[in-house]
């Protein structure tokens, strides 16, 4: 095979050559350096990119960092967090795999039962945006109120309305499941509206009256006593199924019923 001498090319190559643009493979060195350190100084001006992280698998299905970040600015519209203090990630993620746990369980049984209307959501909504404490100073009754709201906690309305979905989904699962014989009187109604509710209001606000919120308030204590009676069952959902927290530091954060012992062996830096 011969080898080409470029030095004795001819003018009018070069200008053939250039013409389809071969040109680009006689340029000076020098050139093609200087090309190459802008590009890279380019590349090391750009914004880094952040990459979203697995914290833990609960049967196969992955909860990532980003989760954990949603679960607590979501943690603003839950009415039973007042008085609790900031949700920790620890914590956050405990919820997570709790609630991944009832979601598989109620995608074997009867997923269709559980599922709520859009009418409940959109209920559940409104309520949101007359009674929530939190909301209530923004004046979320209001469109640009609960634009403001969601632009102050960094949410969208469609991460608010699939957040009250799933809230909604297992709120039905664990009525249908344990709900028989449990009855909140309107004496523990009264109690929660003034031990609990009006604490969460500052001097001057207004304030909604009892019959306003008692089907909230109905809601949240027979939720609590829910919580009370499928704890064992959700304990035995952990036990049973495989759960691997993956990121040590927050599984060292957390309550022993959060991390099985066999995933608790699994835990990984």
């Amino acid at each position: 095979m011969r080898m080409r001498n470029t030095k004795r090319l001819c003018p009018g190559t070069l200008k053939a050559m250039a013409r389809v643009g071969w040109a680009l493979v006689y340029l000076p060195l020098s050139l093609l350096l200087t090309s190459g350190i802008q590009a890279l100084a380019q590349q090391a001006n750009a914004a880094p990119v952040v990459l979203d992280s697995v914290v833990a698998v609960v049967n196969n299905q992955a909860i990532l960092s980003s989760d954990i970040d949603n679960e607590i600015r979501l943690s603003v519209l839950d009415p039973a967090r007042g008085g609790m203090g900031e949700l920790t990630r620890a914590r956050a993620l405990d919820q997570l795999i709790g609630r991944a746990l009832i979601q598989q369980q109620i995608r074997q049984e009867d997923e269709e039962a559980a599922e709520p209307a859009q009418t409940e959501v959109d209920a559940r909504l409104g309520e949101i945006r007359k009674e929530l404490p939190a909301c209530v100073r923004q004046d979320c009754a209001s469109d640009a109120g609960w634009k403001a709201f969601l632009v102050a906690h960094g949410l969208t309305a469609d991460e608010v309305v699939t957040y009250l979905r799933y809230r909604l989904e297992i709120l039905n699962f664990i009525e249908q499941r344990f709900r028989q014989g449990i009855s909140i009187s309107p004496q523990e109604i009264q109690i929660y509206y003034h031990d609990t509710l009006l604490p969460q209001y500052a001097k001057g606000e207004a304030v909604p009256v009892l019959e306003q919120v008692s089907a909230r308030i109905e809601e949240i204590l027979l939720q609590q006593r829910l919580n009370a009676m499928f704890d064992e069952w959700l304990n035995n959902l952990r036990k049973q199924g495989d759960v691997e927290v993956l990121d040590a530091s927050l599984a060292s954060q957390m309550a022993p019923t959060a991390v099985t012992p066999a995933s608790q062996e699994k835990v990984r830096q």
